[in-house]
């Protein structure tokens, strides 16, 4: 039987009753998060916290944005969504400030188990072995990153995903616990300074020609920090600015542009409903200016608003605050009487008040355990005597009085005492055991994660070698990789392809020649010359379910993309401690070519840039195939490198093209030798084989040859380091810059692996000038290795 509050919402309309209810639900929401953000800021100042950064303000349009948030739907927001947060039940009052507090537990914590600062907010989209939850029975939020405007292009990706769903019939059956026929939206919300940003301009651009559930809201309190909105925006105004982008009817293209006020409760709540039905029904995208929005504790605790706001500006603030608003909306409409709002404040205040002590007291009661723990071990060092038990018993005294303890000075105090004491007593041996202990359980909570740990994870695929036969054909690298990707595309459904150039031409190699015909310009698809979203795409199809394959043309290009995967991607795993996930493979080719910016090789920028993700070198397009094989059953991101110049090469294919794996982190023995160990990937390899049958070899000279065909991971089984031990040389080649990827390579051999005991002659790198490579052959000859080069080196050391 269905009831009154059914029946009227069946009418769409509520009895005067239960709007009573709403609206006096929402006050008590914005003043409890209110008062959560004004104790927020004295936790920091009086030392309990480290930073702050709140979300008052914003209350009243986070709201009204929550009322149209859905199960399935996603936010990629910013900084100051707490409210938003609280309103969805993606979050809770005593979850912000368990963040605030930083406490590494995920149950106490669980956006980021402590490892973000505030107001970073993310929903646990894994379960506890990795595997994926049912998306479409919660709402969902992105995991947050704090460079500004960086969850623009995830947001877009997310959106995105939305429109493979709708449009994919490939994923009609299969996918039930990510789509609902692709009607979720994409909530993003960024401040309004942070549109003057790159990636604000061409996110908003991709969606209106993608025509994607994106819903924009963009905060705008008058400041970015300090600076006025006049120094950030042409003509004062984001929804001006980009007026030109205005949805158009007839061309089925652009955002639909909405204008409100921040602290009017009931244009808020319409204009939201109006406007997120039509992105959610008909994939418009849209841009929510939300203006006159204050910001009454100014931007974060690291100063004061009063510094660079006027008197008359302040004033206004406090008359316009939407808190305030809404307060005077309710009396001068009797929805309730002044009692009734002051019990309801005194009942929010004491809510928020409760939960900052059950999460303060949650982050100290380990911290006490280990103290009182630490406390009985070092009493009993005391009690064996000794020249030092005055002065430990001292230390102990001092770990207790700490009025806010945290983990530091339980193991500070604890390696104190066992270096005041280096015999082997029990006392001792039971400490450092425990010691032991929290510096284990200490690596879980704030050094674990950086990959994935669940069975998916590259290190648990199986390894299928390549198999070959008298029957195996040599093929062109480009026609065995677009068999390769003929035959992914007919087996997974999840997999999409998109990038420039990719979709009508198959790329400007020809890897996927003729696919997009075969598979439909949904599944394989160009795009614009827009780096940044592309990569924005495939991270957020990648957190939806899906298996996208984004193409950067070259290398050279991927700067454009790098902040987004060295910012979200590489930390993904790390920042939500294995509570989300992004198995996203970034396509690229680089190495040898013609030019400045056609010819690049900047590994080490990149393995340095990007630790979380798996960095792919393979020297041929077989070697490729097999990395992809081996990436596509795992759940963690990639940059698969393919060479330039390797795709008209000649190679053999496997007869096992679509099930043979190539193991990551595992080197690969090209020639065995003797006298020198040459260590290397890519195309450099053609080179080094070329100085090793011209010189090297007529001279007698034996040299072991080893791909290291990943840089990260790099060499786990420390093959390269056995292979010294015989030949006792060693000489590191390729093409970055010097101090690049071969200085890598060098310090994991000879530091990490102990490969500087076993060596008879100095070891040696060999890498490119420090410009860019010169044009045309010669330019590529004199600008980087060349087997005469390599060769000279190696008879150096030879003589030795």
């Amino acid at each position: 039987m269905k009831t009154t509050q059914d029946k009227s919402a069946a009418n769409g309309k509520l009895s005067f009753d239960e709007f009573k209810v709403e609206v006096l639900k929402d006050y008590e929401l914005a003043v409890t998060s209110r008062e959560a953000s004004l104790i927020g800021r004295k936790e920091v100042l009086t030392g309990k916290a480290k930073f702050g950064i709140f979300g008052d303000g914003k209350e009243l349009g986070q709201i009204a944005l929550a009322k149209n948030f859905k199960p399935g739907d996603f936010r990629s927001g910013y900084y100051r969504d707490q409210t938003l947060m609280f309103a969805t039940g993606m979050s809770n009052v005593e979850q912000f400030f368990s963040q605030l507090y930083a406490n590494p537990d995920t149950k106490e914590e669980p956006a980021s188990a402590g490892r973000m600062m505030n107001g970073h907010y993310g929903t646990r989209t894994l379960d506890e072995n990795g595997d994926w939850k049912d998306l479409m029975a919660q709402p969902n939020s992105t995991s947050d990153i704090s460079p500004t405007a960086g969850q623009m292009v995830r947001a877009l990706g997310v959106a995105y995903a939305s429109k493979m769903y709708r449009k994919s019939e490939s994923l009609k059956t299969g996918f039930e616990k990510f789509s609902n026929n692709g009607n979720e939206v994409s909530f993003c919300t960024i401040g309004d300074a942070s549109t003057s940003e790159g990636h604000f301009w061409e996110t908003l651009n991709a969606a209106g020609v993608l025509q994607v559930p994106l819903a924009v809201c963009v905060w705008d309190d008058g400041y970015g920090i300090s600076v006025p909105r006049t120094y950030q925006t042409t003509k004062g105004s984001i929804s001006e600015s980009v007026s030109g982008l205005q949805y158009d009817e007839k061309l089925g293209s652009g955002v639909e542009i909405y204008r409100v006020k921040g602290w009017d409760y009931a244009a808020l709540v319409e204009t939201f409903q109006k406007g997120i039905a039509r992105v959610r029904e008909h994939h418009i995208p849209a841009l929510f200016h939300i203006q006159e929005v204050t910001q009454p504790q100014g931007h974060s605790t690291s100063g004061s608003h009063e510094r660079y706001k006027s008197k008359e500006r302040l004033e206004w603030e406090k008359e316009m605050d939407c808190v305030k608003k809404l307060r005077e909306f309710i009396l001068e409409n009797a929805i309730a009487n002044e009692d009734e709002l002051a019990a309801i404040e005194e009942q929010s205040k004491d809510k928020a008040r409760a939960a900052k002590q059950s999460a303060w007291d949650k982050f100290l009661a380990p911290i006490k355990q280990q103290i009182q723990q630490i406390s009985n071990l070092g009493q009993q060092v005391v009690f064996e005597g000794g020249p030092n038990a005055q002065v430990i018993a001292s230390w102990i005294q001092e770990l207790a009085a700490i009025k806010e303890p945290i983990r530091k000075d339980v193991l500070r105090t604890a390696q104190r005492i066992l270096k005041a004491n280096p015999g082997n007593s029990q006392a001792i041996r039971n400490l450092s055991n425990y010691y032991d202990l929290l510096k284990a359980e200490a690596a879980d909570k704030f050094n674990s994660h950086l990959h994935s740990q669940s069975s998916q994870a590259v290190s648990n695929i199986n390894v299928v070698p390549a198999q070959y036969s008298d029957a195996s054909s040599s093929l062109n690298g480009f026609e065995i990789l677009n068999k390769f990707f003929d035959n992914t595309f007919a087996t997974n459904p999840a997999v999409f392809a998109f990038g420039e150039d990719v979709g009508k031409i198959g790329d400007v190699n020809q890897g996927f020649a003729g696919l997009q015909e075969k598979y439909g310009d949904v599944r394989i698809t160009d795009t614009g010359i827009r780096e940044a979203t592309i990569v924005g795409q495939g991270l957020g199809m990648a957190l939806r379910g899906l298996r996208p394959i984004t193409e950067i043309q070259y290398l050279d290009y991927l700067l454009y993309g790098l902040q987004t995967l060295s910012d979200d991607v590489a930390t993904l795993q790390y920042r939500t401690k294995g509570g989300q996930k992004c198995p996203l493979i970034i396509r690229t080719r680089g190495h040898r070519l013609e030019g400045i910016w056609h010819s690049g090789s900047p590994m080490g920028m990149i393995i340095n840039a990007l630790r979380g993700i798996h960095i792919c070198v393979p020297r041929g397009m077989v070697q490729a195939a097999g990395m992809y094989n081996t990436l596509l059953q795992s759940d963690e991101p990639a940059i698969v490198i393919e060479c330039l110049n390797g795709y008209r090469l000649k190679e053999k294919m496997p007869d096992n093209l679509f099930n043979f794996t190539i193991p990551f982190g595992i080197p690969e023995i090209l020639q065995e030798g003797e006298d020198v160990t040459i260590v290397s990937y890519g195309s450099t390899l053609r080179v080094i084989q070329e100085a090793m049958d011209l010189y090297l070899t007529p001279q007698g000279i034996s040299c072991e040859l080893i791909d290291v065909q990943t840089l990260l991971p790099f060499d786990t089984t420390h093959q390269i380091v056995e292979s010294l031990k015989k030949t006792n040389r060693i000489i590191f080649i390729d093409e970055d810059v010097p101090g690049g990827a071969s200085a890598f390579m060098f310090q994991q051999v000879m530091e990490l692996q102990g490969g500087y005991k076993y060596l008879d002659v100095a070891p040696r790198t060999i890498a490119a000038k420090a410009h860019r490579p010169a044009y045309a052959t010669d330019g590529d000859y004199f600008s980087k290795p060349n087997a005469e080069d390599i060769a000279a080196v190696i008879e150096e050391m030879m003589a030795e």
